[in-house]
């Protein structure tokens, strides 16, 4: 529209207009006269306000979405971190409790034996000696080590030390080839000695080849002159194989060790030996097998049952 007097005093017009209408509506209430031209636009424009509702609204949604991503991110993110940090506790309290088990049974060992040990950590495998089956503990001569000292954990002989620094030590483990060991047979007290063979079973050759042994018999150590390298009684592991001897002077058996030397963590280095021989009482007590019993079902008789028929005449 051009800007000329008439469109301007047409403005003026409708503006006035407005405000009469205004205040007409506003005076008259709830019985406003204007209720329904009022309701008429709403029935004429309310479809297209949906509509364009129904079109803005996703793009609205959008918007707030993206809006909050950022704090669902975040939110996610903290989540995760204390999920992984959750784990972490667990896993480091199941390595805490199992280190405590370990030290318990390797306590009672020691107690069973009246062995004084000092008590020590594998902190590493294969020491400085080439290709030698050895860890290393976190002992050493600052802790009361010495060289060719006993090493035991819960379960019974793990090796000697052989090499002693100011605060680590290396042990030679019972399992390595260059490893023997002075052995007796639980009861019989049959003697002989157990060499290391890696991965596979101990062999043992007994001093006497007519010797009564069967597989599931255990053995000890016999012990060293002065205590050293091996104290008495230290459980060394069970036998698995007995070989026939053909009128040997000796007989040779495979023993399988109590120790699983490639999963060491607590181990007790024995720095005081017990007063007198322990023998056979470190090993643990053999379990008592559940009585079987047997029961025998006794024939039943059955009773033959007769009936009689009275017919009447």
């Amino acid at each position: 529209m051009r800007d000329t007097r008439e469109s301007r005093l047409l403005l003026v017009l409708l503006v006035a207009i407005a405000f009469a209408l205004i205040t007409v509506d506003i005076r008259g209430g709830e019985s406003s006269p204007l209720d329904g031209a009022r309701s008429a636009a709403a029935a004429v424009f309310g479809p297209v306000e949906n509509g364009v509702s129904s079109a803005v609204n996703p793009v609205g949604n959008a918007i707030a979405a993206v809006r909050d991503s950022g704090g669902r991110s975040s939110q996610i993110s903290e989540l995760e971190r204390e999920n992984a940090q959750l784990k972490q506790e667990l896993g480091s309290k199941d390595a805490t409790r199992a280190r405590a088990k370990e030290l318990d049974k390797l306590l009672k060992t020691a107690a069973s034996g009246q062995y004084r040990v000092k008590g020590a950590q594998v902190i590493a495998i294969g020491a400085a000696q080439g290709f030698s089956w050895t860890v290393t503990i976190d002992a050493g001569s600052g802790d009361g080590i010495q060289r060719d000292m006993t090493v035991i954990n819960g379960d019974g002989l793990v090796g000697r030390v052989t090499t002693v620094g100011p605060s680590t030590s290396t042990v030679l483990l019972a399992c390595d080839p260059d490893f023997t060991v002075g052995t007796r047979l639980e009861k019989t007290s049959e003697l002989g000695f157990a060499t290391g063979q890696g991965n596979r079973a101990m062999r043992v050759q007994l001093l006497n080849g007519k010797a009564d042994v069967k597989n599931g018999d255990r053995l000890v150590t016999f012990g060293s002159q002065a205590d050293k390298p091996f104290v008495p009684g230290v459980p060394v592991g069970k036998v698995i194989k007995v070989t026939p001897s053909s009128g040997d002077l000796t007989k040779t058996i495979e023993v399988q060790p109590f120790v699983a030397y490639t999963q060491l963590d607590i181990v007790g280095v024995i720095v005081q030996a017990p007063r007198k021989d322990p023998r056979d009482s470190v090993l643990p007590a053999k379990p008592t097998p559940a009585p079987t019993v047997t029961v025998t079902a006794s024939p039943s008789s059955t009773p033959s049952a007769s009936s009689s028929a009275t017919g009447v005449n």
